[in-house]
């Protein structure tokens, strides 16, 4: 078992524990006890960076629409793909220039749209200072291209260390750590995903062991969407009325760089984050698409959108309200892993990190030059705007939303699964340390945590202290109950990633099909995965 270093984790006193909401300390001594009650307090894990720079007022700045990628190559009925990962400076507040780390110079990356079951192959080259690794995160992969953290692609200079994953060998206090089915390359790998999969919207980002927090936060996150033909049959909004959304939060240096508490900046030898901040890295700044507190021109009509909660930390509770305050349906039709069975109505939509919802909204009853709101209703101050849609003109609408969405969705039975098993997320001590850990243990690469048979069906109960976003590689699954009682409306689906709510229990059931080889299931609080939350999964 790899030796955790104390400046992965920190020393939290009790004091201060209690103070930055995912109370890492007092929960390593207090487990579930001390969790329970903390489920009465709000909904937040993490403690907040305060930006040194002045923020802009909300709804001012266009709201962008990352570019779609065109492949480079379309024969053999593939499509062929190239990004570089490189460092550039963006204006991400007006006015002011912000270092980043980017996949093809923009953040969020590029859009990849595909069609279900064409091939797709990304080239990466990385340009970085520092390793990188890819994940495509909700899809159906192979584990040679699943993005495994430490399957690295190290950049010109980097020191080949063999199968250490830190690269420096031990230096400043962070002891190398040993994976000898590594597959490393030097600048550049070939992914390559089949899209065997139900139409929805994927993401990209980095995976790389113990810095994944500060990859996503400077900038490593894209898109990826795949559609067929059948989706495009339903008539629900498309075109410019479909609109992807990646809401994430930053907090910006009195210089306009991104602020991040890495112990170190460099993210080259010692993972980790400072004290207060080690449940979890909140910003005091909301963007969409890279932009703060966006705003967009809408026809009166409905519009699709296709949101992703691309924050390290954060969680949002989502509402559409006019300005004389009316709240407007949010009709989810999606969610992770593609179309519901039929669509579901809510007021107020819940939204962890790395989860995806699809939703439709209708704008035709609000009057031209009429504003709509997306309010965060977990957040407080700045951190209450997400968001505005500003209704411009009258306009035609075909677009609907059928009553049927879909009817392939898999009906898993418990009765079927071959085994249940169960798996604590909880903060505890690691030699020394304290860290976020499933089952009491610290990830380990080297460590066979689960096995199971390919095409075997399992039921798996999820047990949490703080909020834990579960997400599952590979494999889709279905949300069978939540402490004992039925999934709530927002379960829904098709899943990858289950947002355990604080001292919550919940039940997930899947088929472990696709492909044979080593995967992950770990938490979506970035800084928790980095911080040991995570644990292998080998499909035999």
């Amino acid at each position: 078992m790899r030796e955790p270093s104390p400046l992965r984790t920190g020393d939290l006193t009790r004091r201060r524990a209690l103070g930055i909401g995912g109370a890492l300390g007092l929960l390593a001594a207090g487990g579930l006890g001390v969790s329970a009650a903390l489920a009465r307090h709000p909904s937040l894990t993490g403690a907040e960076l305060r930006s040194a720079v002045p923020l802009p007022p909300a709804f001012r700045v266009p709201l962008p629409l990352p570019s779609v990628l065109r492949p480079v190559d379309s024969s053999g009925g593939a499509d062929r793909y190239e990004i570089t990962q490189r460092a550039v400076d963006l204006e991400i507040l007006p006015g002011v220039r912000t270092p980043m780390w980017t996949y093809d110079g923009t953040f969020p990356g590029p859009t990849i749209e595909s069609r279900r079951g064409r091939r797709v192959t990304i080239t990466h080259r990385n340009e970085l200072p520092v390793p990188t690794v890819v994940h495509l995160h909700g899809g159906r992969t192979r584990p040679e291209s699943d993005g495994y953290p430490t399957d690295l692609v190290l950049p010109a200079g980097w020191p080949d260390g063999g199968h250490d994953m830190h690269g420096m060998s031990g230096k400043g206090g962070m002891p190398s750590m040993h994976d000898p089915r590594a597959v490393t390359t030097r600048l550049t790998r070939q992914y390559t995903y089949p899209l065997e999969q139900r139409p929805t919207m994927l993401w990209y980002h980095d995976h790389r062991m113990d810095f994944t927090a500060p990859a996503i936060w400077r900038g490593l996150a894209g898109l990826h969407l795949v559609r067929d033909d059948a989706e495009e049959a339903l008539g629900l909004p498309s075109g410019r009325r479909e609109l992807p959304l990646m809401i994430a939060d930053r907090a910006f240096d009195a210089d306009g760089g991104l602020a991040y508490p890495a112990l170190d900046p460099a993210l080259r030898e010692r993972p980790g984050v400072r004290e207060p901040y080690a449940a979890g890295v909140l910003g005091d700044v909301i963007l969409v698409n890279g932009a703060p507190w966006p705003v967009h021109e809408v026809d009166a009509a409905r519009y699709r959108l296709r949101i992703l909660n691309g924050s390290n930390a954060r969680h949002y509770e989502l509402e559409a309200v006019t300005d004389d305050g009316r709240r407007l349906d949010l009709v989810q039709v999606g969610g992770d892993q593609g179309l519901l069975a039929a669509p579901v109505t809510h007021r107020r939509l819940p939204l962890a990190p790395a989860e995806r919802y699809d939703v439709v909204v209708d704008f035709a009853d609000v009057p031209v030059g009429g504003r709509v709101r997306l309010l965060n209703r977990l957040g407080s101050g700045r951190t209450r705007e997400v968001m505005a849609f500003r209704v411009a003109r009258r306009a035609a609408d075909d677009s609907r939303v059928p009553r049927v969405l879909a009817t392939d969705l898999p009906r898993w039975r418990r009765s079927e699964a071959a085994r249940v098993r169960e798996f604590a997320f909880r903060a505890g001590r690691m030699h020394g340390g304290r860290g976020w850990l499933i089952g009491g243990l610290p990830f380990d690469p080297a460590r066979a945590d689960v096995t199971t048979r390919l095409g075997d069906i399992e039921v798996w109960r999820l047990i949490a202290d703080v909020h834990h976003p579960v997400h599952l590689h590979l494999v889709g699954f279905r949300i069978l109950s939540r402490g004992g009682r039925p999934p709530l409306p927002h379960d829904a689906g098709l899943k990858d990633t289950v947002s355990l709510r604080p001292g919550e229990s919940a039940e997930i059931i899947t088929r472990f099909d696709g492909y044979r080889g080593r995967y992950l299931f770990h938490c979506h609080n970035a800084e928790h995965e980095d911080m040991g939350m995570m644990a292998n999964l080998h499909v035999a």
